[in-house]
C-alpha cells in the first residue's frame, strides 16, 4: 500500500519505464495492444481479458457508459517508458488502472515471447500535481517527452502523445470536456497550447543536454 493514498479528483503525473531500461514493445502489434489496453482496462467494472469484453461488446446492443477509473489528461507511450497525467475519479482508480493495464500488458507479453518476470521497473511512479503552474509545465514535458529524449530514428514510430489528439480534436483517450477543462480555459487556443508545450520541452531538453 501506497504511503501516501492516491485522492479522488486530484492530479497526478503516472510514470514507469521498462527493467533495465529495455524497450517494452517490439513490434507495432505490441504497441498497439498497450494502447488498447489503455481504453478498456479503464473501467470500474471488471473486463477479464480485453477479447471477450470485444465480444460481450459486439453483443451488447445497448451502450451503457461506463465508469472510469481516471480521467487521461496527457499521455506520451514511448519505446522504453511512458508517461500519463491523470485525474482520479473512484476509490483506487489509478492503482487499479495502472495494475490491470501493466499486469495485462505484462502478461501479454511474456507470453508472446516466452519470457518470464518483470517487464517495468517496480510499481509505477506518481507525483501529485498540487499546483496550477506545475501542470502547465507537466504539460509540455509529458506531451513532448519524445523530443526530450534522443529517440532513434529506427524507434520513432513506437511513440505515441496526446498532442496529436489535442491538436487534430479526434479524441479517443481524452474527451472534449477535458480538453476544454484544463487546456482551453488556460490558452487562447489549441495553436497557443502547442506553442507553450514546445518551449517547456525544448528548455527540459537543453537542461538535460547541458547535465551530461
Amino acid at each position: 500500500m501506497r504511503k501516501t493514498p492516491l485522492v479522488n479528483e486530484e492530479i497526478y503525473h503516472v510514470y514507469n519505464r521498462g527493467v533495465d531500461k529495455r524497450d517494452i514493445f517490439s513490434t507495432d502489434a505490441d504497441l498497439d495492444r498497450f494502447l488498447i489496453s489503455m481504453k478498456y482496462f479503464n473501467t470500474k467494472k471488471p473486463i477479464g481479458s480485453i477479447y471477450q469484453h470485444k465480444l460481450q461488446k459486439n453483443k451488447n446492443q445497448k451502450n451503457v457508459k461506463a465508469i472510469l477509473l481516471v480521467e487521461i489528461i496527457s499521455y506520451n507511450i514511448l519505446p522504453n517508458h511512458f508517461h500519463f497525467i491523470l485525474k482520479q475519479k473512484i476509490n483506487g482508480g489509478i492503482s487499479e488502472f495502472m495494475k490491470r493495464l501493466l499486469g495485462g500488458y505484462t502478461n501479454y507479453f511474456n507470453d508472446k515471447y516466452k519470457r518470464s518476470g518483470s517487464l517495468f521497473q517496480g510499481r509505477f511512479k506518481s507525483i501529485h500535481v498540487g499546483e496550477d503552474n506545475y501542470l502547465l509545465v507537466l504539460f509540455g514535458y509529458v506531451n513532448y517527452n519524445d523530443i526530450i529524449h534522443n529517440i532513434p530514428n529506427t524507434k520513432k514510430h513506437f511513440i505515441r502523445s496526446s498532442i496529436k489528439e489535442i491538436e487534430t480534436g479526434k479524441y479517443y483517450f481524452l474527451n472534449k470536456t477535458i480538453v476544454s477543462e484544463y487546456i482551453l480555459k488556460r490558452f487562447k487556443n489549441i495553436k497557443m497550447f502547442k506553442k507553450h508545450c514546445l518551449e517547456i520541452a525544448e528548455i527540459i531538453r537543453i537542461q538535460r543536454v547541458e547535465d551530461i
